[in-house]
């Protein structure tokens, strides 16, 4: 697989095509990390490090709106083949704030608005709203 953190999006998002209440995706830290800002946010409501070593997973409890996702959309941005950066003045909103953008800066991986506080820039990784 050249790309874990789309293939995590793409098990979101047909977990509630299929109004599944949980999700299971192979660990990794970044993936880690992109859950618990999504948690954070209120996009889902639990997520959990579960199994050793290599068999570590991360359980993602999924969040519905009168039996409606509460994500109604997620983008990648930067892939594999083409990475894409911002600076935090070029740092946008996202649907007029009803979303957020998840940037890896310096400093570790931090929604849009985290960022311009911080006057951080970095890799654009998604956007979800």
């Amino acid at each position: 697989m050249t790309d874990p953190i789309a293939d995590m999006f793409n098990r979101i998002r047909n977990a509630q095509m299929a109004a599944k209440p949980e999700v299971s995706v192979p660990f990794s830290n970044i993936k880690f990390s992109i859950a618990q800002i999504l948690e954070k946010n209120k996009f889902v409501d639990k997520v959990e490090k579960k199994g050793r070593k290599v068999d570590k997973f991360i359980d993602i409890t999924l969040k519905y709106d009168d039996k409606a996702p509460v994500i109604s959309g997620i983008k990648k941005f930067s892939k594999p083949g083409q990475r894409i950066y911002v600076s935090f003045e070029k740092i946008k909103q996202v649907r007029g704030g009803y979303g957020i953008a998840i940037i890896s800066t310096p400093k570790g991986l931090m929604t849009n608005r985290e960022a311009r506080k911080q006057k951080l820039g970095g890799e654009l990784i998604c956007e979800v709203w």
